[in-house]
């Protein structure tokens, strides 16, 4: 499913997988998310409520540009760089290359599907 986020003003392609979570992931959609840095690495942001996780691996090692979420907070990531192995980390989709670099200092994201 194609998405669009819209990091401070600015529109970013992005693609959400096919996986079940990432379907429930979209049923939220749109939303508007005040994002925060966690680690020099990615955006976080709460999310509205808890996503399905059925089917999901126990975790994953994200790259730069992977929108993930990571089960053990409930929250959405947005990286901008890698990451090693994080258990409870379930990838959702990716931007595109060129919205990455915006993800390192974003502080508002709007997130909506792309009809």
């Amino acid at each position: 499913m194609n998405i669009r986020l819209t990091v401070d003003g600015h529109p970013v392609a992005a693609t959400l997988n096919d996986s079940a979570t990432a379907r429930d992931f979209a049923t939220l959609l749109p939303l508007t998310l005040k994002v925060s840095d966690f680690h020099k690495t990615e955006r976080i942001a709460d999310l509205p409520r808890r996503l399905s996780t059925s089917g999901a691996p126990d975790g994953a090692a994200p790259k730069a540009g992977d929108l993930a979420y990571y089960v053990p907070w409930g929250n959405l990531a947005l990286f901008y760089r890698g990451a090693s192995h994080s258990s409870g980390l379930v990838i959702l989709g990716r931007v595109t290359d060129d919205g990455i670099e915006r993800l390192a200092t974003a502080e508002q994201v709007t997130v909506e599907t792309v009809s």
